[in-house]
């Protein structure tokens, strides 16, 4: 008499899924080691993705908020390699370009600030001391933190940089410094200046107190010219010419938005390194994951011949190592995910950038992690296969 069995039945997805989460429950700190290999090499991917974001996010939001079309001017050097000078109308010339909507200047006085007159006179703090006039903030787009900017009253004031105040010890207004031999009273701070970050270390006087009390020779040593946005180039091309008719080559412009965009460039190079480490770190969590999947296989050689003997194919048994390899990696992946997505945020939030978490690191994360499961799990899963249950039973 012929008894024809049944053929074997097809695992569902739900119970595959609960073959695979079997080994992970039974020996459980097992599967969290494994998984933190996992993890930490997901974390480490959304950080390096999710940090850069939010940095260029920041710098876009920042660029929007000052503009790019903020060019600078400032003398360079003549053909015998000393400095030059612009001329004392460069101001008057650069308003005079079509495109140009405003412009400013600061003047170098060659003069050194201390907190008082007890200070080494060499004592500088790296502060320098700038003759200037009141349009300044208004083309450079900068705010007074406290007090008020500079004016064209004869009154011995100065407005400091917000470097310079904190190198000084300057809190709020109504102190004073020692510049050339006399006192100055503090009459505002400035906030910091992204664009113009020489402004932040700079002690400012106004151009005709500076010409009266410090010697100040009336050469600007720095144009500042906001032009409209369609034409940042052109006047970037006819500035030199125009400041200095006479030595054009002696002008050096720059476009101080481009600086900004410098750095976040450099940024996302330091980035590409960090994504290269999260990669191993991610590898090394794979060949963890694979070396946990063999032990089990060695440990449930009973548990793989009782499952063929009652009617377990090898394609079944496969799929069950396979599943709980790519669960164990899943698990870590997700966790790894928000791990990630927390020091994104954090470290935004230290840095006062909006935290920007892109939604393929997200998802990649979960994704990439499943893959390397698959991929770590690919070997023990088919030795599992291969045993017979006479071979696992014995």
């Amino acid at each position: 008499m012929t008894v024809t069995l049944p053929p074997p039945t097809r695992l569902g997805p739900r119970d595959v899924g609960r073959l695979g989460a079997h080994g992970m429950r039974t020996k459980p700190m097992r599967a969290v080691l494994s998984a933190l290999g996992i993890a930490i090499g997901i974390a480490a991917v959304v950080a390096v993705i999710g940090i850069p974001a939010s940095s260029a996010k920041a710098l876009s939001d920042q660029l929007a908020t000052l503009g790019t079309n903020l060019l600078r001017a400032e003398p360079g050097q003549t053909f015998g390699g000393q400095d030059a000078k612009l001329p004392k109308t460069a101001v008057g010339m650069a308003k005079r370009i079509g495109p140009v909507t405003s412009a400013s200047g600061i003047g170098k006085t060659g003069k050194s600030v201390r907190r008082n007159d007890h200070v080494d006179e060499n004592e500088t703090s790296g502060l320098g001391v700038f003759a200037a006039t009141p349009d300044l903030l208004d083309v450079l787009g900068g705010h007074v933190r406290d007090g008020r900017f500079v004016d064209s009253s004869p009154f011995p004031a100065v407005v400091l940089g917000s470097v310079a105040a904190t190198r000084l010890g300057i809190t709020g207004t109504g102190g004073q410094v020692w510049i050339d031999g006399q006192w100055f009273t503090v009459v505002g701070i400035l906030d910091p200046m992204p664009l113009a970050p020489e402004i932040e270390r700079s002690v400012l006087v106004g151009w005709e107190t500076a010409t009266e009390r410090l010697a100040f020779d009336g050469h600007p040593s720095t144009v500042y010219v906001r032009a409209k946005d369609t034409a940042v180039e052109a006047v970037r091309n006819v500035l030199g010419p125009t400041l200095n008719p006479q030595q054009p080559n002696e002008v050096r412009v720059a476009r101080p938005s481009d600086a900004l965009a410098a750095k976040q460039l450099t940024e996302t190079a330091y980035s590409g390194l960090f994504l290269g480490l999260g990669g191993v770190a991610l590898l090394v969590g794979g060949v963890g994951v694979a070396n946990t999947m063999v032990i089990s296989v060695l440990e449930r050689r009973r548990e793989i011949g009782l499952r063929r003997a009652l009617g377990a194919t090898r394609r079944q048994v496969r799929g069950q190592f396979l599943a709980e390899s790519v669960l164990l990696s899943g698990l870590g992946g997700l966790v790894g995910v928000l791990i990630g997505v927390a020091v994104t945020a954090g470290y935004s939030a230290s840095q006062n950038w909006p935290a920007e978490i892109p939604l393929p690191a997200v998802l990649g994360g979960v994704a990439i992690s499943m893959l390397v499961g698959a991929i770590a799990g690919a070997y023990p899963a088919m030795r599992a296969a291969r045993l017979s249950p006479t071979e696992a039973l014995a």
